[in-house]
């Protein structure tokens, strides 16, 4: 090589190297100071768009976790409201018990239905009273057979969204709850003219209401059991939900986050690398100092 004043061609490739050795440092101090290996789309652009996928998903799964949770404290704000129902029933059961004999008067059964009637009147405002989050859900409200969410408002059975997607199979599933008013299970002077159920002012009267006061409860029994179920399942579906997260998780983790013990080891070779680089553009830069020696010589 020539030894000459206006091209340094060492000092040119160690500077080079410098710039390569500089920024392969500076990318190993972002990922080790970030904990990814994936800062931006030009470190893995396929692995970008597949964690961000992933990352939506996440969200979306521990989204689907608290609305299942807030289906949950629904299903148990309306079953801890049927259960004071079936007190009111079980109540009026021993009412119509009570006045089924006939050692009563029909004044003194005329005072027996009044109570019958107030623990009827007491269930239908329990009905229409229970509400979660301003969704009413023993008056009838959630009772329909189809769901149709097209409006503001939805109506019909109340649909429960837990997945990251729009698949009935998977996605979600629906909360229906049947009518708790007292005209709904057939007791009380909501009842239709002439059903049994609806007074106990006449000792008749009163023992064809322990029939019906009987498939009252039973009705009651019907949603209650079946807001257990959804209960459990819900339960069911929130572990699953939670495993599924977890998984996605560390998938996530295994794409986008940085190895530390294999990008420190970068580090340090390029760390040393950069020190080399700086140490030799030094002594590169000082070469033409030659020629001037022959010059002045």
């Amino acid at each position: 090589m020539s030894l000459t004043i206006n091209y340094n061609g060492m000092a040119a490739n160690a500077a080079r190297n410098l710039s390569n050795s500089y920024s392969a440092l500076s990318t190993s101090t972002q990922r080790l100071s970030s904990g990814l290996r994936i800062n931006s789309s030009a470190d893995d652009a396929a692995g970008l768009a597949i964690r961000e996928l992933m990352r939506a998903d996440i969200a979306s799964i521990n989204q689907g976790v608290r609305n299942a949770n807030d289906a949950i404290s629904m299903i148990q704000t309306a079953d801890g409201a049927l259960q004071v129902v079936d007190e009111k029933l079980i109540r009026m059961k021993e009412l119509a018990e009570q006045a089924a004999t006939g050692t009563y008067t029909s004044d003194q059964r005329l005072i027996i239905d009044s109570e019958y009637q107030a623990m009827a009147s007491e269930i239908t405002r329990i009905a229409n009273a229970t509400d979660f989050n301003g969704i009413y859900l023993l008056n009838g409200n959630l009772s329909g057979a189809t769901h149709n969410g097209s409006g503001i408002n939805a109506t019909g059975k109340l649909k429960v969204h837990f997945g990251s997607g729009n698949a009935s199979a998977e996605d979600y599933y629906y909360v229906q709850i049947g009518t708790s008013t007292a005209s709904a299970l057939g007791v009380g002077i909501g009842a239709a003219a002439g059903k049994a159920g609806r007074s106990i002012s006449t000792q008749q009267q009163a023992q064809e209401a322990l029939d019906a006061i009987k498939t009252a409860i039973v009705s009651k029994d019907k949603i209650r059991a079946n807001l257990g179920a959804l209960q459990n399942r819900l339960e069911n579906t929130i572990s699953n939900l939670q495993i599924q997260a977890e998984n996605l998780q560390a998938a996530e983790s295994q794409i986008s986050d940085v190895d530390v013990a294999t990008e420190m080891t970068k580090f340090v070779r390029e760390q040393i690398l950069t020190q080399s680089a700086v140490a030799m553009l030094s002594q590169a830069n000082s070469l033409p100092k030659m020629a001037m020696q022959l010059i002045g010589g």
